[in-house]
């Protein structure tokens, strides 16, 4: 960690967590093993992050949100915590474990992205995402199971 971050002095920060610059760590945030959060990142109060999971830069992470374990939330993607702001009642997001969450995606205060699930870059999501699909679009609507993203990432990583 870097003195150019803030970390809360009741935020517990499990092993091998990276934190780069600019990063902002929030009160009762509780960081599992092997997590890597990005440049500019802001984490808010009240979360909890899985083990061996990757925040890029510029996302922001509202308070009281759970962020399971093997999770990727792309650069630039928001979760919010207000559905009709400014109101007085705030809730988090909750992303279960191996779910994607592409740049730039956009999640409403409240849901839940399902394990496994694949939230396309750019997508607005407004609804609960089941498990072990792929969402996309604004608003965001299935597209595919992870099934077929896994083979499509396949072919690309093998430049067919």
């Amino acid at each position: 960690m870097s003195v150019l971050n803030y970390v809360a002095p009741d935020a517990k920060i499990g092993k091998n967590v990276r934190i780069w610059h600019f990063a902002y760590v929030g009160s009762r945030t509780v960081i599992g093993d092997n997590v890597k959060i990005g440049s500019l990142a802001h984490i808010d109060y009240g979360v909890t992050i899985g083990n061996d999971t990757m925040i890029e830069g510029c996302v922001y992470i509202p308070p009281m949100s759970r962020i399971g374990e093997r999770v990727f939330i792309g650069p630039a993607a928001v979760l919010t915590n207000d559905p009709y702001p400014p109101s007085k009642r705030l809730q988090g997001v909750t992303v279960e474990d191996d779910a994607i969450i592409g740049a730039r995606a956009v999640i409403r205060a409240g849901l839940k992205i399902g394990k496994g699930s694949v939230v396309a870059m750019g997508s607005v999501v407004t609804k609960d995402v089941p498990e072990g699909v792929v969402v996309m679009g604004v608003p965001a609507r299935v597209a595919y199971t992870r099934r077929e993203y896994d083979l499509k990432r396949s072919e690309w990583e093998r430049g067919l």
